[in-house]
């Protein structure tokens, strides 16, 4: 059998990572290749077997295939064979809205991407509330299966701690520091019709945050993998944009700020706070993108509008926790239930199991 992995158009992490790791703990008679990219190769094990994204060889390796797992669109011109499996994992639970649901987006973008959907045999949802969603911004009539993401089963995991102790070990964050991971989502209109300078603009005033916060905090930005442009480095701010795979960032954090960003139902996984710094949300809510619900209604941390009030949250983030814990642990039942530590082994069985989806398409069903 022949897999192929997609992440991110080059990345190693997501869903794919973790049902890659677990099909060859299994012992399933696999080639597997990955598709990467020129900036993202020294993040892949020495002993994966890569081919350069969009080059003839990976356009070669997707219609030799008979398994090809992909957490996004693969944006790429490629003839399925029959009895090729395509499973769609996709990447996250989404406030934002997403492809034919979105207030805008470039001429011709989503029609290019509709030659990809038309590929999918299987679709995986983190949980009935994205289920529709997934169906309705797609257009997607075949499997959905809501079965969790296979990425956050190490947020419930034994190991969990171990590698928490790693990854700040890696980064240099003693005990008393507090991690405070920063994920904001991308912005269509600076991607698409700005310049590589300019596609994302960071609003939280490093100064401030290293006078008022340095001594026991540490900020770690984590910048959407649609995004090219990075942040220096200081003694208090740490770009961890290459790291393979955010799961190991959320584990190492104390907490999050986040915005608009999936980031948010994953990091709930582990209980830690959240907070939302939302400096430009009517603009990207009412014309930049639009949302699937009301933030503000179900959001397990407070809204944040200005720099200065960020600061003030994470300094004061225990009374926030106590605050917003009966709206985090609805949050939790709603968009985490699936998030139980087993994704993987139902998404294996969904494959492999006799009878299972690489014998060919299935009929439509949800579980």
């Amino acid at each position: 059998m022949k897999i192929v992995y997609v992440t991110f158009r080059g990345h190693f992490s997501d869903s794919p990572r973790a049902l890659y790791r677990a099909i060859r703990e299994c012992g399933i008679d696999a080639e597997h290749t990955w598709l990467s990219a020129e900036r993202t190769q020294r993040t892949f094990p020495a002993d994966v077997d890569t081919i350069t994204f969009g080059s003839p060889e990976s356009i070669a390796a997707l219609e030799a295939a008979d398994l090809v797992i992909s957490n996004d669109h693969i944006p790429l011109d490629w003839d399925k064979r029959p009895g090729t499996t395509y499973l769609q994992t996709w990447h996250g639970t989404m406030l934002k809205r997403i492809h034919r649901d979105v207030l805008w987006a470039p001429e011709g973008r989503l029609d290019y991407l509709e030659h990809d959907i038309a590929r999918w045999d299987l679709l995986l949802s983190p949980n009935p509330v994205t289920t529709p969603r997934l169906r309705q911004a797609f257009g997607y009539q075949g499997p959905v299966h809501e079965t969790g993401l296979p990425r956050n089963d190490v947020l419930t995991s034994p190991e969990r701690d171990d590698v928490r102790a790693r990854v700040r070990t890696q980064l240099g964050i003693p005990d008393h520091k507090t991690a405070v991971l920063y994920t904001p989502t991308w912005r269509d209109d600076l991607v698409f019709e700005g310049t590589a300078e300019r596609d994302f603009d960071f609003p939280i005033d490093v100064d401030d945050f290293t006078d008022r916060l340095g001594e026991d905090h540490v900020l770690l930005l984590r910048l959407h993998n649609m995004v090219t442009g990075r942040l220096a480095d200081t003694g208090t701010v740490r770009d961890v944009s290459p790291w393979a795979d955010i799961a190991d960032l959320y584990l190492a954090a104390d907490l999050m700020v986040t915005d608009y960003s999936s980031t948010m139902f994953d990091f709930a996984v582990t209980g830690r706070p959240l907070l939302f710094f939302t400096y430009d949300l009517d603009d990207y809510r009412d014309r930049l993108r639009g949302f699937y619900f009301d933030l503000a209604e179900v959001a397990p941390g407070p809204l944040i509008a200005t720099g200065k009030e960020l600061l003030t949250a994470v300094a004061d983030i225990d009374s926030i926790t106590a605050a917003y814990a009966d709206r985090y642990a609805g949050f939790r039942r709603t968009f985490c239930a699936l998030d139980d530590g087993h994704a993987t082994e139902r998404v294996l069985d969904l494959l492999f199991a006799s009878g299972g989806a690489t014998a060919g398409p299935t009929e439509p069903e949800r579980g």
